[in-house]
């Protein structure tokens, strides 16, 4: 760094600690804080986070303490930013950035082939890769190293190291990722077979309007069989609705109502029959990497390995079995 000039971590560290009482906050806390100022409330941000709620609320309580003022406030109903919390929400969402480019930057510079690659891809998916040996193959090409499957439903961002790469259905829409289209998988609507003998099945896509339907919620609300749904029958009697794959399923299985899956996931449920087999609607399944880290040994090895197996992952997007 040139004499005179300060990173933007440096700047931000003199903007926060100008607030300090004597002893300097954990710069971890600010990730909470800046969590819930993102989110809205205490719940969600504890969600994203992947930790429970009262984590959330004493690590902002931490960082309130060590500024010495408040920084978000208890309201009718929930929480929200003080004055000083909004005005200091920019200065945290710069720290946030310069954190994640630091870490992604920090990995891109490791040597050697060892240590574990965290690969994050929906439930759906990550429940047919779990059935297989394919992570078993990987670590016996590579014995140092150890992939961690990290499931969500929801797109994990992997310019905050997330996780190292992603298994991820629909076109990417972040020009700092890169990768490959895996495989395309399509999709169909399936029901139970007791739904069917109660209330038959639909002829026409059009025919949806006079079902009852399960409907796709918060964190698989992008996926391209919900925006179907949404389009082809809008009138259709939504009977419930779920933010996660398995809880989707177990709903058409139940016999509440139709659903839009993935073949690849209805064909290998028992309890359901397809209604309407060809939708017209197919998904590209991508792999993804940012570009900052794509060179890095590991995160290398993974993608390699992706591409050496490539028609054994496309096998698991179109087969049922």
């Amino acid at each position: 760094m040139r004499p005179g000039r300060t990173s933007a971590v440096e700047r931000l560290r003199v903007r926060f600690a100008k607030l300090h009482t004597g002893k300097m906050f954990e710069w971890d806390d600010v990730k909470y804080f800046l969590a819930f100022a993102r989110e809205g409330s205490m719940q969600a941000a504890a969600k994203a986070l992947r930790v429970n709620q009262s984590t959330v609320q004493r690590r902002i309580a931490e960082l309130e303490k060590h500024v010495g003022m408040r920084l978000v406030e208890r309201q009718l109903g929930g929480y929200q930013l003080t004055k000083l919390g909004e005005e200091l929400r920019p200065a945290a969402e710069e720290l946030g950035a310069a954190m994640s480019t630091f870490r992604r930057r920090l990995t891109a510079a490791e040597k050697d082939l060892s240590g574990t690659v965290r690969v994050t891809c929906g439930s759906i998916l990550a429940n047919r890769l779990q059935r297989t040996a394919l992570l078993e193959h990987f670590h016996a090409r590579y014995p140092g190293l150890r992939a961690e499957l990290v499931i969500s439903d929801r797109f994990l961002d992997l310019a905050k190291s997330e996780a190292d790469l992603a298994i991820r259905a629909g076109t990417p829409q972040d020009d700092a990722l890169v990768g490959r289209k895996i495989a395309e998988a399509p999709w169909a609507v399936y029901a139970s077979r007791s739904y069917v003998e109660r209330h038959g099945r639909p002829e026409r896509a059009e025919d949806i309007n006079r079902h009852s339907v399960v409907a796709c919620g918060d964190s698989i609300a992008h996926y391209a069989g919900a925006h179907w749904m949404q389009t082809v029958a809008p009138r259709a009697t939504i009977v419930t609705r779920s933010d996660n794959w398995p809880g989707l399923v177990l709903a058409v299985k139940s016999g509440v109502g139709l659903a839009t899956l993935l073949k690849f996931q209805g064909e290998n449920e028992a309890d359901l029959v397809c209604v309407i087999d060809d939708i017209g609607l197919v998904t590209p399944y991508h792999l993804l990497m940012h570009r900052d880290v794509q060179k890095t040994p590991r995160v290398r090895a993974f993608a390699d390995f992706v591409a050496a197996e490539i028609k054994f992952f496309r096998s698991l997007l179109l087969s049922g079995e």
